[in-house]
């Protein structure tokens, strides 16, 4: 077979590595579920009708076709999903009559977007999303409530850097505008689009963009610009946005619901977690309605943000009913990618097993399975040799790929059998019962370690 060339934009990970990859899923999973959140999954096709809803995102699709597609289209009007929020619409229109509101969910799962591959930006990868969605009417504390668990999930990764969570409020900035005299509808939403370029251009750059494809005169953008330059991490920053002289009772709104979730979620900063109202956050997609996120790594600024969201009052709806909701979405595979080619983050051994069951010679393989089973019996991952080499070859295999114990069955003088296990690493070897013997706590599964650090992070 002729040598393969990698596809760029599919990671692949080693098994040590999708160790890492696997315990940052589970570790997000346990959290939303201690936060009462279901899980569930969809389709990975959506109709383009409904994928292209989202805004301008038909260059991000990957179309679904058969080698033989006969249709005038050249396609099956299928699409790959590109995010997990437009399935997730889609499932709560069609499940409304069997699900409980306000519905709280959380969904892991791949998905495909047809972008230039780069650091942090794949074709395929892993989003971890939670949402609350209600039928008609969802109170705001559900925006506070989503800040929150997704701060405590982050916090859960003790392998990641210090991370600084950004919020805003479109409400606020279109309350702002309105009190500027900028038009409503797509003007506003130009302005929104070029402002939030403000993380890729220097602001006189955009100052110049909102005069020339936002149509407002120098004197609003510059008070634009006075407005996205705004940060604080407490409530101080409705005192600032108070002075630049705009009123608007949108605004007024804004900043009343954006002053609450950061004051609400101030009990969460911690040396490593950050909380700041960050008045330049507008997000690009169209069907934001209030609240808004994004979430920057320390010393990864260039990966952009790694979880974003935001609130959403008419993404779903049907002839009887209107869903609005709020939720954030990470990008596992964009924060876990990144970290193992810059860190070396990895787990400490290849495989899960914490024992490797030596074998005499071949005819012990009977014994060396029962031995494991009995082990199993308890949860300590374990398995046979695969040859009855010296031991010697066998403890170096059990050496090279990390497990720490390798297990020795022995005949005794009264014919019955002697069990001994020994600690590879420290040379320890004692007697042990298959029944009752069970390894330290941090042996059972392997551990998240980095190459620029020789201590080990716990992942429980």
């Amino acid at each position: 077979m002729a040598k393969t060339t990698p596809l760029s934009g599919f990671p692949e990970l080693l098994p040590e590595q999708r160790f890492v990859e696997q315990q940052v899923i589970d570790t997000l999973r346990a959290t939303f579920e201690l936060h009462g959140f279901a899980g569930i999954e969809t389709r990975a096709v959506e109709p383009l009708d409904q994928l292209l809803r989202k805004g301008d995102t038909s260059k991000e699709v990957y179309l679904l076709r058969r080698l033989h597609e006969e249709s005038a289209e050249g396609h099956a009007g299928l699409g790959l999903h590109f995010d997990l929020t437009v399935p997730f619409a889609r499932y709560v229109l069609e499940n409304a009559g069997r699900l409980d509101f306000p519905f709280r969910r959380y969904q892991i799962q791949k998905v495909w977007r047809g972008e230039r591959p780069q650091e942090g930006r794949f074709r395929e990868f892993a989003q971890a999303d939670i949402d609350i969605i209600g039928r008609d009417v969802l109170p705001f504390h559900h925006d506070v409530e989503v800040t929150r668990v997704m701060v405590d999930a982050l916090s859960r990764l003790d392998f990641l850097p210090g991370f600084r969570l950004q919020v805003n409020n479109r409400k606020l900035i279109q309350g702002f505008y309105a009190g500027l005299g900028i038009a409503e509808g797509d003007q506003v939403d130009e302005v929104m689009r070029l402002v939030d370029k403000l993380d890729k251009l220097p602001a006189d750059k955009v100052g110049d963009l909102l005069v020339a494809d936002a149509g407002i005169d120098r004197a609003t953008a510059d008070r634009v610009l006075a407005l996205a330059t705004i940060r604080a991490s407490d409530a101080s920053f409705v005192d600032v946005v108070r002075g630049l002289g705009v009123g608007h009772p949108l605004l007024d709104e804004g900043l009343a619901e954006l002053a609450e979730l950061v004051e609400s979620c101030a009990g969460l900063v911690t040396d490593r977690v950050r909380v700041e109202a960050d008045l330049s956050i507008a997000r690009g997609l169209d069907y934001y309605t209030g609240t808004v996120f994004e979430t920057r790594l320390d010393g990864y600024e260039s990966l952009g943000s790694i979880c974003s969201g935001g609130r959403y009052d008419a993404l779903a709806s049907d002839v009887r009913s209107t869903y609005p909701g709020v939720g954030i979405s990470l990008g596992v595979s964009r924060v876990v990618v990144p970290l193992l080619a810059r860190t070396g983050l990895t787990a400490d051994r290849k495989v899960p097993s914490a024992v490797l069951v030596a074998l005499v010679d071949d005819a012990s393989r009977a014994t060396g399975d029962a031995v494991a089973t009995a082990l199993r019996a308890r949860g300590i991952p374990c398995e046979v040799a695969a040859s009855a080499q010296k031991f010697g070859k066998q403890i170096r295999n059990a050496e090279r790929r990390g497990i720490p114990y390798v297990w020795f069955t022995r005949a005794d003088d009264d014919g019955g059998q002697r069990h001994q296990v020994k600690d590879i690493r420290s040379g320890d070897q004692v007697d042990a019962d298959p029944a009752t013997w069970t390894p330290p706590t941090e042996d059972l599964r392997p551990q998240v370690v980095s190459s620029s650090t020789t201590s080990k992070e716990s992942t429980q």
